[in-house]
């Protein structure tokens, strides 16, 4: 581990000491919520299939959706601070191709006392599939998880409605990502903004459980060995209160800590990918990584979900 991995976790582990002393640590439910016998039966209801589809890119397979890039080149744009308002600074990656019609965009969130050069490798990864990426800097490094979801919503309207790329965007395909608080500002920042397409937290970390008003297709990914945000008190916990989400998922990675999605990752790429594809573009070619439920061995403890309606 080295120096900056060691120095996040420390940081991590103060954010929970911290919240502690404030009164704000997350505690485990009352009731647990049962766990599903079969990942099919954790869907809350059916749902009416989007006819249009906005597919970006040859058709998927194993090779692809694990790549380190993809088929589309990008740029990298800085947004330093002050660019809009309700959010600090950020960098954006985005397709430079617009022949094939504008992209889906997305906003990630670091996590507490984390720049975002620390997770800054989702956004090549993503944006090389074919979508609009903005790497968010919290406005400081402390913000609890209810502020960060407010940020990731003003970055999400300044990058579809403001930024220099903004004509390469559907402003009405959007979706949130973000780790640890930042897994926990994007289930809030799902609360707050129904409309978004897809909501990925990262081994999130909120002391709230009241998910049940998340009406966004959803996919937690925690990690086994997590002492921060232990996946049983969060990731799950969170999944299990996604009761009106259309579409959920939640998978563990197997011996995987919490510090481990800050580096790049094959498995968290391809479920990350073929969330964001299946549900920001519709594209249901992406199907396949996703329904039927993987089985939950190799790199993955557990895997449940509603599986994808298309």
């Amino acid at each position: 581990m080295n120096q900056n991995s060691v120095n996040a976790l420390t940081a991590l582990t103060a954010a929970v000491v911290l919240a502690a002393c404030s009164g704000s640590t997350p505690t485990a439910p009352a009731a647990p919520a049962p766990k599903a016998t079969a990942a099919p039966n954790d869907r809350p209801a059916p749902t009416a299939q989007v006819p249009r589809s906005f597919e970006r890119g040859p058709a998927p397979s194993e090779k692809s959706v694990t790549a380190k890039r993809g088929p589309f080149a990008f740029e990298k744009i800085e947004v330093p601070a002050g660019s809009g308002p309700g959010f600090n600074k950020g960098t954006i990656y985005a397709p430079t191709d617009t022949s094939r019609g504008t992209f889906g965009a997305v906003v990630m969130s670091p996590g507490f006392a984390s720049p975002h050069t620390w997770i800054d490798w989702y956004g090549p990864r993503l944006a090389s599939q074919g979508f609009v990426v903005m790497m968010l800097e919290t406005n400081t490094l402390f913000d609890v998880p209810l502020l960060r979801g407010r940020q990731i919503v003003a970055a999400l309207d300044y990058l579809t409605a403001r930024s220099v790329v903004r004509g390469r965007v559907d402003p009405s395909r959007t979706a949130v990502m973000g780790h640890s608080m930042g897994g926990g500002g994007t289930l809030e920042a799902a609360r707050q903004r129904p409309g978004l397409k897809a909501a990925v937290p990262l081994a999130p970390w909120n002391p709230d459980y009241n998910w049940g008003g998340v009406v966004v297709p959803t996919m937690i990914i925690g990690a086994q060995r997590d002492v921060i945000a232990p996946t049983a008190l969060m990731s799950e916990a969170y999944y299990n209160r996604l009761t009106a989400a259309p579409e959920k998922a939640y998978l563990v990675l197997r011996g995987a800590g919490h510090l481990t999605f800050m580096s790049p990752n094959a498995t968290i790429a391809k479920y990350v990918i073929s969330w964001m594809k299946r549900f920001v573009d519709n594209d249901s070619r992406y199907d396949r990584f996703l329904c039927p439920p993987p089985k939950p061995r190799g790199l993955l403890t557990v895997y449940r979900g509603t599986c994808p309606t298309g």
